[in-house]
């Protein structure tokens, strides 16, 4: 399937010219059809002004999304205000998406609330799910009522804008779409980078590219070593580990390409492996992978690998790695 790069500084008209994007950064890389369909089902209810909740799980790009509705939609010359709420206090949950009537300080400096100075433009609330019950209650009242009071005070504040909001995906989160109770919404389902590997291998490339602008780096590309580990690595941090992966692996070799061991090094941790340990690891990691592919199955494992079956098994006795286990 072709890669689709929508921008989020293209035209409000989701039927235009989705591949306009004025920034690298704001691009949607579509290459499986997982990521194509979560693509047209957001182009089609940005169209709208029903609520849309965008379900995936952490780091799979739920939150870009979102800015990209609202870049798509008729608001698109109006404020977006994105809610953080994973980072705000529980305790201010309340203030900040309501604001304050006595003008008191609030974690954000915005004494009005996201949901009023959002005005008629777009409230995306980053982790809808995480939003504390009581305060998600009040929320879904002032939808279904069109307004709410902050505590103190008698004037009404109208809801005018459009809202959007995520929340986690995985399994222990029943009925998503309840977290809005009777209000309609409109759904965007993302999946795991691990579900839709297609597009791996786009998105490094275009990771690459917006890295080497940032850091003013001509970009090369990945070595062939480096594209093998990409597409069998697990991504269990999904598209935002692959981003800061490649941003790493940038900064350590100062340079546009990128080898495994310059991926395999890029961690949060403070220590970094030898390269001896690193070439181990990746050569483990290798292997698993393409005899997992190939059912254990070594001939045909080497010859993926382009290897002599000799030199493939000295391969896997170096690793440890048991054949057997992968055979079904």
């Amino acid at each position: 399937m072709q890669t689709s790069s929508p921008g989020i500084g293209s035209s409000a008209d989701p039927g235009s010219d989705r591949n306009s994007g004025r920034r690298q950064s704001d691009r949607i890389v579509a290459a499986s059809e997982a990521s194509q369909r979560s693509l047209d089902q957001a182009t089609a209810h940005a169209r709208g002004d029903a609520a849309v909740l965008i379900v995936g799980p952490s780091g799979s790009g739920r939150k870009h999304f979102g800015r990209a509705i609202h870049a798509w939609s008729r608001r698109v010359g109006q404020p977006l205000m994105v809610f953080p709420v994973a980072s705000t206090p529980e305790g201010l949950h309340e203030q900040e998406l309501f604001g304050t009537a006595d003008g008191s300080q609030t974690l954000s400096e915005n004494t009005a609330g996201y949901l009023a100075a959002a005005g008629r433009g777009t409230l995306l609330i980053d982790g809808l799910d995480k939003l504390s019950p009581p305060v998600r209650t009040a929320f879904v009242q002032a939808l279904q009522s069109g307004s709410f009071r902050r505590p103190g005070q008698t004037d009404a504040v109208r809801v005018e804008a459009r809202i959007l909001a995520t929340a986690n995906g995985e399994a222990e989160l029943q009925s998503p779409d309840k977290l809005l109770g009777d209000v309609p919404v409109q759904t965007v389902t993302l999946q795991g980078l691990a579900d839709r590997r297609e597009d791996v291998l786009p998105l490094a490339a275009h990771f690459l590219a917006e890295v080497s602008e940032q850091e003013s780096i001509r970009p090369i590309g990945f070595t062939q070593d480096a594209r093998n580990w990409l597409v069998e690595e697990t991504w269990t941090g999904n598209v935002r580990e692959l981003r800061e992966r490649i941003r790493q692996s940038v900064r350590i070799g100062n340079a546009g390409v990128i080898s495994a061991e310059s991926l395999m090094l890029s961690t949060d941790g403070d220590e970094v492996p030898s390269f001896k340990d690193a070439k181990r690891a990746f050569e483990t990691r290798y292997v698993e992978g393409l005899l997992r592919r190939c059912s254990g199955n070594i001939s045909r494992a080497a010859r993926l690998a382009k290897k002599d079956r000799k030199d493939f098994y000295d391969v896997i006795r170096r690793t440890g790695v048991d054949p057997g286990e992968f055979r079904t």
